[in-house]
């Protein structure tokens, strides 16, 4: 692979221009020495693992080297990334024994996910893996099957996923890790979660704003998380931005983030070092959990990170082909490629492995010895990889009647108002279980009854300090969507609401979720999880005073690309369907929910018990606004968005004046998934409940709140096709009134009544007869329109006047 060339191996950073004095910041320890009965096991530990970790990667066969390696014991395809290995089985084998020592509760979150030889490697040492799947018991047949199946098809992958006992963390995306640990401790008190970040992760945006995440945890209240940021200089092709800074620019930079730096760099004495230096970070945090229980919390604790610095691939080949590979960017990946020809190359793999000593390592049996698992707690619920907060800590929420926060039907209300109301209650009869993260946008969103009987969690502010806020307001997308996915994922439910435009921002983190979500179903081990929940509000259709930049429905677009089993897209169109829908959605399990509404007065069309209904149904024909409730219609509206909908409300009401001969038949949709080809999603209607609903052979015109493909895929294998038509968001919009976006984006009542006319010509002759005189008219309405909006700055009075019917349907 082409990368920079170094002259040396480990190259250390140049030295920097801040003063030495900075130095003193960092924490010094008296150095001390381990017995040799834990030296040797951690030693031991670490070589066992580190071997098997390097198998995985190269071995189909000979897996203890019971013989002389040949070009058929190696794999046809080499996988597996080597070089950040021997680090992380340094930290578990550590955090083992700080385990036992200290009878903690512990998860460990692994950045650098690419390195499940490692993580996979202490498991099965440990013996998770062979509680979870027996096929991998502590033997030479299942150490064989560990690791000649390992990155083959049906074998595990690799890296960290959900398949991997102990992990709440996908481990494909590097720059999530640390935000998940955070939320991983908040409301359990005695969980301390050790977070390895990768120098490599830590250049990216989510990790570095990650690293405010302890300004959000209250000491007396939530765990802790040992940061432990993994120096070895190198990613794939070159170095890291960490591993080029020196110790000055390291220390000054993470005390000003609000930490105790203690250097981890002693190679000749690495467990020494690491050993002490895991000691002191967890005194510090008793210290810190300490005060803040006993009503003397210290206000911006200096929490411990840790900062290690080892040669990438430790352990490894020195040199191949006279390239230095340890302590360089060659040992990322898989140090010796051509192992399956070359001679040379074989020689080294067996001189390699042979370096550990296996034959010391295994018992006859295949199993560790026992000098390898000295340092593994004995308690199996303690071990790393059988926490049951990382796959059985699901708590069913209390949620109240929605109905009693329902309003009344015919006024007007924001649904963000009502379910601001309703998160209030649910936070107060859940205060150890649901939170709320959210970007700095919960008042401006007109949630800000959930801050009624609670406050928000920014412990460095002292108007929030040490209150027990239940909100957490950061103005990072990926910082609230990490907290989330690690509270979920240990057991508990939240909620993030955004702007719409900006939930964009953590599209990838979310597939990432949903992928784990997707390979933890697929597990027999793994339990329920709380749903993900998205509220998109401050829509498109009510940011023209913001302008384009925040007009962007796009995530919805994401979450229907998801596995039908997680994907959920719900768009109320008013208070009450908002209302039931919020309620289901927090009791809901394993899916990834996103809902989407309006958080400006709109008209409440339906009671709690319609609105109840409705949304059992997911879509219904709303026969006040239909003639002759709906029957025999001419054309069939549908509504999708509250906006969208009520413009085709008023759309029906336009029509009765304007083409009184027309039939309508008038339907919202707020289940998204029903439209989607029978078959294709849990939700979707049958063909027969399609027809019954849209007509089988009537033209359809859906006005959708998003992209018009993302209804055009729901819909594609739905006969009669050509008979829909979609409008939806155009990507047009600026600076301008709520109509005129409307306008701009052809949704409006015009653009429905427009679409109406046309579908319904081809049926009935009286329309056909005066198609074009009543759509002269309609484009006369839409240019009169805009030039008054342009005039006067504002829409023509009565835009928004709920449309009354002097016809009511009674059946």
């Amino acid at each position: 692979m082409p990368g920079e060339v170094i002259n040396r191996p480990n190259p250390p950073p140049l030295p920097s221009h801040i003063p030495e004095d900075v130095l003193s910041l960092a924490v010094k320890l008296e150095k001390t020495s381990l017995d040799d009965t834990t030296n040797a096991g951690f030693q031991a530990f670490r070589n066992a693992a580190n071997y098997i970790a390097a198998a995985m990667i190269f071995l189909r066969d000979n897996v203890l080297l019971e013989r002389t390696l040949t070009f058929e014991d190696i794999k046809p395809r080499l996988l597996g990334h080597w070089g950040t290995c021997p680090g992380l089985t340094l930290v578990y084998s550590h955090l083992n024994f700080l385990v036992q020592k200290h009878d903690l509760d512990l998860i460990y979150v692994v950045g650098p996910g690419h390195g499940a030889p490692a993580i996979l490697a202490s498991l099965w040492l440990e013996g998770s893996l062979e509680s979870f799947y027996p096929q991998y018991g502590r033997n030479k047949q299942g150490l064989h099957n560990l690791v000649t199946r390992f990155s083959t098809p049906g074998g595990l992958p690799s890296h960290i996923n959900a398949e991997t006992p102990g992990a709440i963390h996908e481990g494909g995306e590097l720059g999530y890790a640390l935000a998940v640990s955070f939320g991983a401790v908040m409301d359990k008190p005695n969980l301390v979660v050790a977070c390895v970040v990768g120098d490599g992760e830590a250049e990216s945006g989510p990790t570095a704003t990650a690293w405010h995440g302890y300004k959000y945890i209250d000491p007396k209240e939530s765990g802790a998380v040992i940061p432990i940021i993994h120096i070895n200089g190198f990613k794939i092709s070159e170095r890291t931005i960490y591993g080029c800074m020196d110790d000055k620019e390291m220390v000054t930079l993470f005390t000003g983030y609000g930490y105790q730096c203690r250097f981890v760099e002693d190679l000749e004495h690495i467990d020494a070092d690491l050993s002490a230096s895991m000691e002191w970070a967890l005194s510090e945090i008793k210290k810190i959990q300490s005060a803040a229980r006993s009503g003397k919390p210290i206000m911006k604790p200096r929490w411990p990170v840790l900062i290690m610095r080892t040669p990438k691939g430790w352990s490894g080949p020195k040199e191949v082909h006279g390239e230095y590979v340890e302590g360089s960017f060659h040992a990322h990946q898989v140090p010796l490629t051509a192992a399956k020809t070359d001679p040379e190359e074989l020689k080294i793999l067996q001189t390699w492995l042979e370096s550990y000593n296996p034959q010391k390592l295994f018992n006859e049996s295949g199993g560790p010895v026992e000098s390898v698992t000295s340092i593994i707690p004995r308690d199996d619920s303690k071990k790393l990889g059988q926490r049951k907060e990382t796959y059985d800590a699901y708590e069913n929420l209390n949620i109240p009647e929605w109905k009693k926060f329902g309003v009344e039907q015919g006024g007007q209300q924001s649904c963000m108002k009502v379910s601001g109301e309703l998160l209030d209650q649910v936070l107060q009869d859940n205060p150890r279980s649901m939170r709320v993260f959210s970007p700095d946008e919960l008042v401006s969103n007109k949630l800000d009854a959930v801050l009624r009987h609670t406050g928000r969690n920014f412990q460095w502010d002292e108007f929030s300090n040490a209150k027990g806020g239940r909100i957490i307001e950061i103005l990072s997308e990926h910082c609230c969507q990490g907290f989330l996915q690690g509270y979920t994922l240990t057991g508990r439910v939240g909620l993030l609401p955004s702007y719409e435009s900006f939930l964009g921002i953590i599209h990838t983190m979310m597939v990432q979720y949903s992928k784990f979500c997707k390979m933890a179903a697929e597990t027999t081990w793994r339990k329920h999880i709380g749903s993900i929940n998205y509220l998109e509000t401050s829509t498109w259709t009510r940011q023209e005073h913001n302008g384009f930049s925040h007009q962007n429905p796009s995530f919805i677009g994401a979450v229907l690309n998801l596995k039908p089993t997680a994907a959920r897209v719900y768009l109320p169109p008013d208070a009450n369907t908002f209302l039931s829908t919020l309620a289901h959605c927090l009791r809901s399990k394993n899916y990834v929910n996103l809902m989407v509404g309006s958080k400006q007065p709109q008209p409440v069309f339906l009671s709690p018990d319609e609105a109840d209904s409705h949304c059992r149904a997911g879509a219904s024909v709303w026969k006040f606004a239909s003639t002759d409730g709906g029957l025999d219609p001419d054309v069939v509206l549908v509504g999708i968005g509250s906006e969208l909908t009520f413009e085709v409300v008023a759309a029906a009401a336009l029509l009765r004046k304007i083409a009184p001969s027309l039939h309508v038949r008038v339907i919202n949709v707020t289940d998204l998934m029903i439209l989607g080809l029978e078959g294709t999603h849990p939700h979707s209607l049958s063909h027969d409940d399609f027809d019954a609903l849209f007509s089988a052979d009537k033209p359809i015109h859906f006005n959708y709140h998003g992209y018009a493909n993302e209804l055009k895929g729901l819909l594609f294998g739905r006969p009669q096709m050509t008979r829909i038509s979609i409008e939806s968001y155009r990507e047009e919009g600026s600076t301008t009134s709520p109509f005129d976006m409307m306008l701009c984006n052809h949704v409006s009542r015009y653009h429905v009544v427009e679409a109406a006319i046309k579908g319904a010509a081809q049926r009935n002759e009286r329309i056909g007869v005066d198609m074009h005189e009543i759509l002269s008219g309609i484009k006369h309405e839409i240019s009169k329109t805009r030039e008054y909006i342009l005039a006067e700055g504002k829409d023509p009075d009565g835009t928004y006047d709920v449309p009354k019917f002097d016809e009511v349907y009674s059946p």
